[in-house]
């Protein structure tokens, strides 16, 4: 590809149109065909540290963190991603998550390669089967772009960890003979860099499982890639119900005219839409652009799901945020939005011992049968419980 020295604009909340009706910027002369095509954009992405030097001129930080990391985790990005990277803010939340920090070169004694132990619980070849009736299914190893603050940097990229066909063949047998499995996440990797046939194979070798009752897909692909969201992949979709799919928002500045057709698609398509919100130190540690970011996904029929406390995982503590963060981010949300926009903040334990969820402190003390509680903004009023045993006493 080639690319010309810095460009920018006002506000980068959507790749810039030329009057043509392309994109504007380095790819002012791609066709529009082909911008909206996701093959395309998948064959472009930008890999190599001179490609993306010259699309943004790399600080001296990043040019040293591109070359040291080179052999820890890839490098990828789509045109379309990359487009929205304002390219004269080293600090740019969606550059921050795309492209190598030197915060990732740093090693501390608690991070963990595999923090989750999902190949400890592994059952059959990419099958993690940690809670009794759920299991996640690792269908491929790419993905459209890969972010930085990955949890599965291990094997994410990484072409020794693609899913052959005789592994996906051992992992849909276990889970056809274990009737304790009612639910089947599709994960990576992204399930949606598959092709529809391939894709199509997978899901209906599953739906046909009788007591498998819920399929659901963990894709990025509406907020890197919202092309490949085609009406032809959605009729695929449509024919799996319930289909579930979690999608990851995690900026507004992600939240553009493409990402919100590729989600009023799938919700058409009949897709219960989720999102997984990744807290990220200066990316999304803010209360107030959380909230936009939540309005933004109900208006287009995506239900704000987790907030995640960053993992343990090895090169991205300097992501991390303290747990007090998220606390008051979710305490910010009750108080301006409806519950349907306030997500859970949970932290899945390292050793794989599972998720758990936090809450801001709401009751503050206890008197018998009386509790003093708070409310987001910090009103405090008595509730009166009732007794295990029946009614409290009427003259009490």
């Amino acid at each position: 590809m080639s690319v010309g020295r810095r460009w920018a604009w006002s506000h980068p909340s959507y790749a810039p149109r030329n009057p043509s009706g392309g994109p504007a910027g380095p790819w002012a002369g791609v066709a529009p065909e082909l911008w909206e095509r996701w093959s395309w954009q998948q064959a472009e992405r930008l890999r190599r540290y001179a490609d993306v030097d010259r699309l943004l001129e790399l600080t001296a930080d990043e040019r040293q963190a591109f070359v040291a990391s080179a052999d820890l985790f890839e490098v990828a990005l789509t045109p379309y991603y990359a487009s929205l990277i304002d390219p004269l803010d080293p600090s740019d939340p969606i550059r921050q998550q795309a492209l190598p920090q030197r915060g990732e070169l740093l090693r501390f004694p608690f991070e963990l390669e595999d923090p989750l132990a999902e190949e400890a619980h592994m059952a059959a070849p990419g099958v993690t089967h940690r809670y009794p009736d759920r299991v996640l299914f690792y269908v491929t190893h790419n993905c459209p772009v890969y972010c930085r603050h990955c949890t599965r940097k291990r094997k994410v990229g990484d072409p020794e960890s693609a899913q052959r066909r005789d592994e996906l063949e051992s992992g849909l047998r276990y889970i056809e003979q274990n009737r304790a499995v009612r639910d089947v996440l599709l994960s990576g990797g992204d399930p949606l860099t598959l092709s529809d046939v391939r894709l199509q194979e997978l899901l209906e070798r599953l739906a046909r499982i009788e007591h498998v009752e819920v399929l659901r897909l963990g894709t990025r692909n509406p907020v890197t890639l919202p092309q490949r969201i085609t009406p032809a992949l959605c009729e695929v979709l449509r024919a799996y119900r319930p289909l579930y799919v979690h999608t990851h928002f995690n900026h507004p500045r992600e939240c553009t005219e493409a990402a919100g057709l590729a989600l009023e698609r799938l919700a058409d398509a009949g897709c219960v839409l989720g999102n997984q919100m990744v807290l990220l130190r200066g990316v999304n540690d803010d209360p107030a652009l959380v909230l936009d970011l939540n309005r933004w996904l109900l208006r287009h029929r995506c239900r704000p799901y987790y907030i995640f406390q960053a993992d343990m995982a090895e090169g991205i503590t300097h992501f991390r945020t303290p747990l007090s963060k998220g606390l008051e981010i979710i305490n910010h949300l009750r108080g301006h939005i409806s519950g349907m926009g306030v997500p859970h903040f949970a932290v899945d334990l390292p050793g794989g011992l599972g998720k758990v969820t936090l809450t801001p402190e709401t009751v503050l003390r206890r008197e018998g049968s009386r509790y003093l509680m708070r409310n987001a903004r910090g009103h405090t009023v008595w509730f009166h419980d009732v007794e295990e045993a029946g009614l409290p006493r009427a003259d009490a």
